[in-house]
């Protein structure tokens, strides 16, 4: 294999959005270095087909050594599912098992090449599930994968960026994993990763409290006081530049955000909904601290729109220009 960096990028669940707004996004995209889908063509022709746009134009290869220009290519992995028909917004335990089966070919790639970075389009915890695998989404799986406990979910836009201290957890399990240590695990890693990936000599980091009103001195909670802040005062003995803990309601609608380069929060609904909010369709995420890059849309299958040119791509294409512009921006 050359050392040209290249992307690999994994359907999803293809009776989602998943196939639709790679169509779109790629046809909106100059690449500089190959991309190759995992998948078979037919399910693209047949995504460009119902929904009246532009087909793909890329080409078959049976190696990832045969893609050595910058383009579109597809490498089918089940070449006896060669010419499978997608079935736009069904729940199949078959579109589970091959969105889970890309995601595994595309680790291995990116977990033994220094050059591979992944781009995956949205899957369904849930049909993958039904379809026998047990993960709780894609970041959790591709860190155990890479043996890395030091990783973050990073959602990024030219807006915002945000990272949650927990994330796929049930809401009642939260304050449990608020701790000093997983805080300054966090921050840690999203320090590294601001500095390495995004070139910022000394990120400002901004940390969100807790409780309402950051626990107003306690009368509301005591965490900020006793862990958020001290995890706070031990990073900046190590020279992570962290403030707050602030008020989460305050602090977004006042815009602090804009002085930070980013957030981080103590559970997923807390940063993510006002990331989503404020970034509609352009934010993506990107799982920092692995050994290689991997960055997604936003969002989820979207059964109820798939297959009717209602997607917009604009998050994917995002995901596409991040992933093409850190792995060649990243030394191996």
């Amino acid at each position: 294999m050359t050392d040209q960096p290249l992307i690999v990028l994994t359907p999803g669940d293809i009776n989602g959005i998943g196939p639709e707004v790679t169509i779109k996004a790629l046809n909106n995209i100059t690449l500089k270095i190959p991309l190759i889908i995992l998948s078979s063509s037919s399910v693209y022709r047949f995504y460009a087909d119902r929904c009246e746009v532009p087909h793909l134009i890329g080409k078959e290869i049976k190696h990832i050594d045969d893609a050595v220009k910058p383009g579109v290519y597809f490498l089918n992995i089940h070449p006896d599912d060669a010419e499978v028909t997608p079935s736009p917004g069904e729940h199949s335990l078959e579109a589970g098992k091959l969105s889970m089966s890309a995601i595994e070919y595309a680790t291995e790639l990116c977990t033994t090449h220094s050059n591979i970075a992944m781009v995956t389009a949205p899957i369904s915890k849930e049909v993958v599930s039904k379809a026998g695998f047990s993960i709780t989404g894609h970041t959790d799986y591709l860190a155990e994968k890479d043996k890395t406990s030091d990783y973050i979910m990073m959602l990024s836009s030219s807006v915002l960026r945000v990272v949650p201290v927990t994330a796929h957890i049930p809401l009642s399990e939260v304050p449990k994993h608020i701790t000093e240590e997983n805080i300054l695990k966090k921050l840690t890693a999203l320090n590294a990763s601001l500095k390495r990936d995004f070139g910022l000599d000394v990120p400002r980091i901004a940390v969100l409290g807790l409780n309402p009103h950051a626990g107003d001195g306690g009368v509301i909670g005591t965490e900020e006081q006793v862990i958020i802040r001290p995890a706070i005062e031990k990073a900046y003995k190590q020279k992570i530049h962290a403030e707050g803990p602030f008020a989460a309601d305050g602090f977004f609608a006042s815009k602090l955000y804009a002085n930070y380069d980013a957030v981080l929060s103590m559970y997923h609904d807390q940063g993510l909904i006002p990331f989503k909010t404020l970034t509609f369709n352009s934010g993506i995420n990107f799982t920092a601290g692995l050994t290689f890059i991997r960055t997604s849309p936003d969002h989820g299958t979207a059964y109820g729109i798939a297959g009717l040119n209602k997607a917009d791509y604009g998050s994917m294409r995002e995901a596409i220009e991040m992933a093409q512009y850190l792995v060649r921006r990243r030394k191996p």
